[in-house]
């Protein structure tokens, strides 16, 4: 007798059934909305971190900031408080004009960022969005650190800001922090957009 090998169809069904309960278990583990959300926040933390470091360059180099040089009767000089506003604001540098247009800026005409820059997702098309933005500012005195601040999207990130103790809430030029732990202070809670919550940088 001469028998045929191959499979049943019920061996390819049961087959194909546990090919898709592991593609779903993968799937639930890997979660693929928090990890694009964790490489947006990574990548908001990196253009911001550019963008102070671009700032310092430039006051190195005019002995002033950005905002002096384009509104030097409000910024008379380094110990001037600047407002935390959005990066797409002509007195941050990135955009010369509106930031809907958004020319070459201080920061891009000087060299100390690429015309590339104005193309970043927090800049392109005027975001408006407290999700979508990278907020600056700096407190009252020359030796007051720049800070770039961003509402973080990711799970993960928003839990060890919490632990460390590392969520603001911005008000003029001020940074308030948020008690580690504290109610609003949570990774689902809804006041990190709509009463927007802040991680920033430097840490």
């Amino acid at each position: 007798m001469r028998f045929k090998k191959g499979f049943t169809l019920v061996e390819l069904l049961i087959v194909i059934g546990l090919l898709g309960a592991i593609a779903l278990i993968v799937i639930s583990t890997i979660n693929p909305i928090e990890q694009a959300n964790r490489a947006r926040d990574t990548k908001f933390k990196s253009d911001g971190g550019q963008l102070i470091s671009a700032i310092e360059r430039y006051y190195t180099q005019k002995a002033e900031f950005p905002w002096q040089t384009q509104t030097p009767a409000t910024y008379t000089s380094a110990d001037t408080a600047f407002s935390f506003i959005s990066a797409t604001d002509i007195n941050v540098g990135i955009c010369g004009t509106s930031a809907v247009a958004c020319t070459d800026g201080l920061l891009i005409s000087n060299d100390e960022l690429k015309t590339e820059f104005k193309g970043r997702d927090f800049i392109k098309g005027n975001p408006t969005g407290n999700d979508k933005r990278i907020m600056l500012g700096k407190a009252i005195g020359s030796s007051s650190s720049i800070y770039a601040c961003f509402v973080p999207l990711s799970k993960s990130v928003r839990e060890r800001a919490c632990a460390d103790g590392k969520v603001f809430t911005l008000s003029g030029s001020t940074r308030t922090q948020l008690t580690a732990g504290s109610a609003n202070c949570a990774a689902t809670s809804a006041t990190w957009l709509s009463a927007p919550q802040y991680v920033c940088l430097p840490e």
